[in-house]
């Protein structure tokens, strides 16, 4: 059975697409067969791995609006194991025409139900709480929260808590959400301080692994390649496959759950 994990936060730059690159990157070390899927109309995550959105056939603009099975749209990667469902500004215009259609909300889930080749499938979501971030939730199992331990960035929690609500109410009472720290710098005691109390005030909903401040994640998009393959050795690399190997334990929990209700 396939995981959908959405990666979103209302605030930009807190690592959401490094998140979504560097975790299906060390999925893909553990032996899963990852899909990633760049829902932002700015297309960070398709240029991540060095694809260029302007020269691109299909994306996922054509899954939401012209119903295409998303496996028609998928892409390889330079990364053996990791297929892409690229995004360009397509996805802006399309944003806009979505609400026409009847359920316009459940037009990710439906596409994912199509898909099932992929042991995880990883949604990386814009910096905002419209109709692509919904449709994301709708369609997820687990939401993934990159959050700075920064004033702004813990704020901004409070809006994704209750878009969580929303959509368990509306449409998708089975998700559930985890805190991840990222871009902490351990020497700033303002930092440290703020991620005692977002630990302190999530408890179990926080990932235990952090992603500490690394020059080399943000040179690695530079090259279209995921942390794991620019800098295999390095802290961020290491860090990432503790995420992995701390949401497989999330996985096989997934599975169990979904064998019992079965």
């Amino acid at each position: 059975m396939t995981l959908t994990i959405a990666v979103a936060n209302a605030k930009g730059g807190v690592a959401k697409t490094t998140t979504s690159l560097s975790l299906g990157a060390a999925l893909i070390e553990q032996g899963q067969e990852v899909l990633l899927v760049d829902m932002d109309p700015h297309a960070n995550l398709t240029i991540s791995l060095g694809i260029r959105p302007e020269g691109l056939e299909t994306t996922l603009a054509d899954v939401l609006l012209r119903d295409r099975p998303l496996q028609a749209v998928r892409r390889p990667t330079s990364v053996d194991g990791l297929a892409l469902v690229p995004s360009n500004h397509e996805l802006s215009i399309a944003e806009g025409h979505l609400m026409v259609r009847e359920h316009y909300l459940l037009l990710m889930r439906e596409a994912i139900r199509g898909s099932n080749k992929h042991d995880v499938i990883i949604l990386d979501c814009p910096p905002t709480l419209g109709i692509l971030t919904q449709n994301a939730l709708t369609a997820a199992d687990l939401l993934v929260i990159p959050t700075q331990p920064e004033y702004y960035s813990a704020h901004a929690l409070r809006d994704m808590l209750n878009l969580i609500l929303t959509i368990r109410n509306r449409h998708n009472p089975r998700l559930r959400y985890r805190i991840l720290l990222t871009m902490l710098d351990n020497r700033n005691r303002i930092h440290r301080s703020l991620a005692k109390q977002i630990r302190t005030a999530f408890r179990e909903a926080a990932f235990e692994s952090e992603i500490e401040v690394d020059t080399r994640l943000r040179e690695s998009p530079i090259f279209g390649l995921p942390i794991q393959q620019y800098a295999p050795q390095s802290r961020a690399a290491e860090q990432y496959r503790q995420l992995a190997s701390e949401l497989r334990q999330y996985t096989n929990e997934f599975h169990r759950s979904h064998s019992t209700a079965a």
